[in-house]
């Protein structure tokens, strides 16, 4: 990178620019959490609306998650060409506006079909956010600032899941899209007018008036200003997925691509059928929304506490022991019972799952330079959503069949596991 004191000064030192930067990055993660938990949550609804079994409504959530895997692959990649800031904004406008017209959809393939448009939107958003924030925050405290916006994802979920209780119960599954579609298009003018662009991408990729952008962020600042640009390492555009498989990358992109399937089809197995798997265990219908609360809750309070943990004792040890714990309450799911204990272990099965989920955006982050670290996050995330895919589908056929819970826990309890055990042999100089 730019050997210039500038550059290494506005790293060091947190500044409103930076703190602005944070806060909507954790905005626009909420927003993704409330345009992803939105079906799980009006799920139950719209079957019994329109008759949709368990099976067919894993369709429903499978090809939502075909939608982010495409958009993190073939979407986040695209914030190494054209910027971070450019981006965030193409997502907003695709999630917005894809939920919102969801409230008007009369068929099942209808839903299907909108639910791929909003998902392309929701999954290149988490990859551009992460990538950003990374950009901008000193090295230090990389992890935790990473965590700290990837933490707005279940906060957005806790929200909009107090917010259908509400509107679900006296009003329709409708009004829940409208609401959710309008609140995410509201965020647009908030990316156009306030979020700065990365200063490294700015650097490195030097788009049209790099130069200029960059000196406005650091008068912003209060930093010195550069003269020039400094000389530019690759071509615009030169950054292929080839890249990530180059001998200092091809063994951590591997083994970061694994755990992130293997974490993906535990976590959406659980955010897609919580509600679902909560009724199933007896509790009530308002209850089962609120299950599905109390694991986004305890999912922001680990995330938060994995960001913290990890710069002490490594990243990939507190990933490893959060995921590992987490399976082991899967496993014991079903011993416990009664509507208290149920929503106490869904919280702790958030807590693991989502802290541990959430370190992997922080070891991709790390292991890849700024020309393609878009390009590694969302490539590493658009692959991890296969198991995204498969997890809630195989989760339908599971509980269609009428298997117990135990048996639903205990078959996605193994890939988290072996989840945690992949993060250990991720090795790179960036990643304690």
């Amino acid at each position: 990178m730019f050997e210039n004191p500038t550059f290494h000064a506005y790293k060091l030192k947190m500044t409103k620019v930076h703190y602005t930067v944070l806060a909507i990055c954790f905005v626009m993660n909420m927003c993704d959490g409330m345009n992803v938990m939105v079906i799980a949550y009006t799920a139950n609804a719209i079957g019994k609306e329109w008759a949709i079994n368990a099976a067919d409504f894993g369709l429903v959530f499978s090809t939502g998650l075909l939608g982010m895997a495409l958009g993190a692959m073939l979407l986040a990649s695209k914030a190494d060409i054209f910027g971070r800031k450019f981006m965030i904004t193409i997502c907003a406008v695709l999630m917005g506006s894809g939920v919102f017209i969801t409230a008007f959809v009369e068929s099942l393939s209808q839903l299907i079909i909108l639910r791929l448009y909003t998902g392309i939107g929701i999954g290149s958003m988490l990859a551009c956010t992460s990538t950003i924030t990374a950009e901008y925050v000193p090295e230090k405290s990389k992890n935790f600032w990473v965590s700290f916006v990837m933490a707005g994802y279940p906060i957005g979920a806790v929200l909009s899941g107090l917010v259908a209780t509400k509107i679900i119960t006296n009003n329709s599954w409708q009004t829940m899209y409208c609401f959710a579609g309008a609140a995410t298009l509201l965020t647009i003018p908030l990316i156009i007018f306030f979020l700065r662009e990365s200063i490294e991408f700015l650097l490195t990729a030097q788009p049209i008036n790099a130069l200029q952008k960059v000196n406005t962020i650091l008068a912003a600042m209060n930093l010195e200003l550069l003269a020039k640009l400094p000389p530019k390492k690759i071509k615009n555009g030169n950054t292929t997925v080839t890249a990530l498989f180059s001998r200092s990358t091809k063994g951590p992109t591997i083994l970061l691509w694994l755990a992130f399937l293997l974490c993906f089809a535990g976590l959406y197995f659980l955010t897609s059928w919580i509600p679902k798997l909560a009724s199933n265990a007896g509790l009530s219908i308002t209850l089962s929304i609120y299950a599905g609360v109390f694991f986004n809750l305890g999912a922001f309070i680990g995330i938060i506490t994995q960001g913290y943990l990890s710069a002490i004792f490594g990243l990939r040890k507190v990933i490893c022991y959060f995921l590992a714990s987490t399976a082991l309450l899967m496993v014991l799911f079903s011993f416990f019972t009664g509507p208290t204990l149920t929503l106490i272990l869904f919280c702790l099965i958030g807590f693991g799952m989502q802290g541990g989920f959430i370190g992997l955006y922080s070891v991709a982050a790390r292991i890849y330079t700024t020309e393609i670290r878009g390009t590694g996050i969302g490539w590493a995330i658009g692959f991890g959503r296969l198991g995204a895919i498969i997890g809630p589908f195989i989760g339908g056929l599971i509980i269609s069949s009428g298997a117990s819970l135990h048996i639903n826990f205990i078959s996605f309890a193994i890939p988290v596991a072996m989840a945690g055990v992949v993060t250990l042999f991720i090795k790179s100089r960036h990643v304690t």
